[in-house]
């Protein structure tokens, strides 16, 4: 297992992505019983065109085994603050030892684009808080979600 990062064209990878998300999907993703995967890859295409979508992979042998997308835009209230937040992350079963080395390259791509903070998230069933501290993250704040309809 040779796993190497790089940053690509997320829009040049939708193919790959297409084969690997739907495992994510269901490891992952809450109410799957109401809201089916349904990406909306032409918001992401135009958010990569627009200089607003990081994406970092992680590969063994050229396969996409990871990947890391955040969207890089001004804070809302603090214009002169460029801010990254996390959109989705995701390395397949038997990759975990390598999502260290995913979420330190997304950082390097980060401050390489002059990004002043970075947001990050985690399923509390599926928690991962372990590897954002190793990364040098802090807890700041809880996100609730309730399905109304």
């Amino acid at each position: 297992m040779a796993l190497l990062t790089g940053v690509e064209s997320f829009v040049q990878c939708i193919p790959e992505l297409k084969e690997i998300i739907g495992s994510h999907w269901e490891r992952l993703a809450l109410n799957r019983d109401k809201v089916p995967l349904a990406p909306r890859w032409d918001v992401y295409a135009g958010m990569e065109a627009n200089g607003e979508l990081s994406f970092v992979t992680l590969r063994d042998e050229g396969r996409l085994v990871g990947y890391w997308i955040t969207i890089v835009t001004p804070g809302l209230h603090y214009r002169t603050c460029l801010d990254a937040n996390m959109d989705i992350w995701n390395v397949l079963p038997g990759y975990e030892m390598g999502a260290r080395h995913l979420g330190r390259a997304m950082l390097n791509e980060l401050k390489g684009r002059g990004v002043n903070r970075s947001f990050v998230g985690e399923k509390l069933h599926k928690p991962c808080g372990k590897l954002y501290r190793a990364l040098g993250y802090e807890p700041v704040e809880t996100t609730y979600s309730r399905w109304i309809g």
